[in-house]
């Protein structure tokens, strides 16, 4: 029966058939995400700057209502001051693409730990990349914590809010016509004419080393996680539900867990999640291969509004990917809600539109018996989410909210 205390949410879902649930990881795979190149991207982040490890939040009173066994939120919001993961992606690349442009001209390999030591040398050198917002934050975040010049390219319905939070990082920001995917190929375009290096988190012919590195840093946010739950003397989660753009987020939490799955042992049930007007991985496991969405890209979750997929993240999550999910605008709204008003006993967590779509399509998909029986969840089922940003565009979480996050926090903080 559904419960009276949660909003009643509705996904669409599609079981994916080229799923391989016995496949090995492999050696294609590692070739794009690996344990050694994750050694090295954690160990480079630990020196940043305000490094710290976010909360793994546990959503007991929320797990009751959906009739599971647990319901773990890592949340995102403080990581690095930028108020999302995308801190741990675009900035980490920034770094190894200076590394490879100072080994070039200095005719030696750099290694990451030697940067601070050459700011003086990547001052004219130039990053770029388009950005929905996050993504952007943190190339240009990493620009001014390496030394070089930064050029971040926004589409035309990217707010003010996420255009000045760029800025205020030292960025110059060019605003573009149409959607995303126009604003990522000027970007490319400019680059070319201008001698910049790209810092895209989406890969496609021809452009794969940085967005591997882009996936490779987010992969240091999934060790942490894992790490939290054995802390605390818990098993894997039987559930993970990741919300996608491009699908490099998703793509490196799939690798996380097939490249660590123990022989014998089922992987989690993995399941991407996107918004119903930007499904381009959805429609991608529909049609058996890469499919692009056009148009507008038209959604609320504008972390999520991208309409071409990322090629590396596909070699993972074409086969790695239990299933597809999408949410309407609407469906995120109630979960910020909910998040920020929680129920008895279960902490606040201010949450972004774009963090919100895993926790969204699970809640849809638990109160609809025929998708939970497509999903294998019952009584016992433990369900793990990461929620990839907080308010990254404070005016429109309050508006979406009906109050600021700034009130939230202090509410909860008298409480």
């Amino acid at each position: 029966m559904p419960s009276p205390s949660l909003p009643q949410l509705q996904a669409a879902l599609f079981v994916n058939p080229a799923f391989a649930s016995a496949e090995a990881y492999g050696a294609e795979r590692a070739h794009i995400l690996n344990q050694e190149a994750l050694a090295t991207a954690r160990v480079a982040i630990a020196r940043w700057p305000g490094h710290a490890p976010t909360p793994l939040c546990g959503l007991p009173a929320l797990a009751r209502e959906l009739g599971v066994a647990a319901l773990d939120y890592k949340d995102e919001g403080g990581r690095f001051g930028l108020g999302s993961f995308k801190a741990l992606g675009g900035a980490y690349a920034v770094g190894r693409q200076l590394c490879r442009a100072l080994s070039q001209r200095l005719g030696r390999a750099i290694g990451l730990e030697e940067l601070p030591a050459l700011r003086a040398q990547c001052a004219d050198i130039t990053v770029t990349c388009a950005t929905d917002g996050n993504h952007g934050r943190s190339v240009a975040w990493g620009a001014r914590m390496f030394g070089c010049r930064c050029v971040i390219y926004i589409h035309a319905t990217v707010s003010e809010g996420r255009r000045a939070a760029i800025a205020a990082y030292g960025a110059e920001v060019v605003r573009t016509r149409g959607n995303y995917d126009d604003a990522v190929q000027q970007a490319d375009r400019d680059a070319r004419a201008q001698g910049w290096f790209v810092i895209s988190d989406t890969s496609y012919p021809g452009y794969m080393d940085v967005p591997r590195d882009v996936m490779q840093g987010y992969q240091v946010m999934v060790e942490e996680a894992v790490g939290q739950l054995e802390r605390q003397g818990r098993p894997w989660p039987t559930h993970i539900f990741v919300q996608a753009g491009v699908g490099g987020f998703a793509a490196a939490v799939c690798a996380y867990f097939w490249e660590h799955a123990r022989p014998g042992e089922a992987r989690p049930v993995f399941v991407v999640v996107e918004p119903e007007r930007a499904d381009c991985l959805m429609r991608s496991a529909r049609a058996g291969r890469v499919t692009a969405v056009t148009g507008d890209l038209d959604t609320l979750m504008a972390g999520l509004a991208c309409g071409e997929v990322s090629l590396l993240a596909w070699e993972i999550l074409e086969r790695g990917a239990t299933a597809f999910c999408n949410i309407a605008d609407d469906s995120a709204v109630a979960v910020m809600r909910l998040l920020a008003h929680p129920l008895p006993g279960d902490p606040v967590i201010v949450a972004g539109e774009s963090a919100v779509a895993g926790l969204a399509a699970a809640i849809a998909v638990a109160q609809d018996p025929a998708q939970r029986t497509a999903l294998g969840i019952d009584h016992e089922s433990r369900l793990l989410f990461f929620g990839s940003e907080a308010d990254t565009d404070p005016a429109l979480y309050e508006q979406l909210v009906g109050t600021s996050a700034a009130k939230i926090r202090e509410a909860d903080e008298r409480d």
